[in-house]
């Protein structure tokens, strides 16, 4: 069943624009660039996924749920279509809605995904998030010194940590559905594929320090993909909108704005 989708909104008028996050992460990870860069040019939808962020939780958590909660959301804001970008987990759920619903997919952005499997990238994290007692957590700084050991990478901690959310009463919680993540896990190292390829205009933006988007998935994407091109951001790794944000908006905004 559709869940309905905690989202923010930038800018205005008849070409929407939705932007879905990745794995772990929420709608307020592209806040920026969708108000400084998008939404001069687009009206911006910023949907939570489902079990994270402040959208519901639900045992169910696949692509194909995903893709039919972002159905039921173009639905209740009456979007026929919208052009659709996707990084990481969004750009998987992206994927596999433009594949299943090429008629409301106006354009396909990709940021650092391929459709093939991939590892198991994210066990550690996990592991490190359920073993964070977070009864024995009085500050936001106590818990980012708990995951140092096991989360070296600060930037990856406060990424980590903007789903800690102090609790009216004292203490914290995690906005994130935390125990189905880690259960359904295997559900976001999936592929995504069709039967038949999307039509529409595409484009995969990747990374060159990331290795999510390889020289040899070319071919499956070009098969689900048929006018797919690419762009390689310099110096950026995975978290392109962080690391390049200014490189990534250009990309997508010359790709986007000349389509109808």
């Amino acid at each position: 069943m559709a869940l309905s989708l905690s989202f923010a909104t930038h800018g205005s008028g008849s070409r929407a624009l939705v932007v879905l996050h990745g794995f772990l992460g929420a709608s307020g990870n592209w806040h920026t660039l969708a108000r400084k860069a998008f939404a001069p040019h687009f009206h911006v939808y910023l949907p939570d996924a489902r079990n994270h962020g402040r959208s519901p939780h639900s045992p169910a958590f696949s692509y194909a749920d995903m893709a039919a909660d972002l159905e039921a959301f173009l639905d209740v804001h009456h979007l026929p279509s919208a052009f659709l970008l996707g990084h990481s987990m969004g750009g998987k759920t992206a994927m596999q809605f433009a594949l299943s619903h090429p008629d409301r997919t106006r354009a396909l952005v990709v940021v650092d995904m391929a459709p093939r499997a991939y590892p198991a990238h994210h066990d550690a994290l996990l592991d490190a998030l359920n073993g964070l007692d977070l009864s024995a957590i009085a500050s936001r700084q106590q818990a980012d010194e708990a995951l140092a050991s096991a989360i070296p990478d600060w930037g990856v901690r406060q990424f980590l940590l903007k789903n800690l959310v102090a609790q009216p009463g004292g203490g914290y919680h995690w906005a994130m559905n935390l125990p189905v993540l880690t259960e359904r896990y295997a559900e976001v190292t999936r592929a995504v594929t069709a039967p038949t390829p999307y039509p529409g205009p595409t484009l995969f933006v990747r990374g060159e320090k990331s290795g999510y988007v390889r020289d040899a998935d070319w071919p499956e994407i070009e098969r689900l993909f048929p006018h797919a091109q690419l762009v390689t951001i310099p110096d950026a790794g995975h978290w392109v909108h962080a690391e390049a944000p200014q490189a990534l908006a250009e990309a997508v905004v010359s790709f986007l704005s000349p389509l109808a």
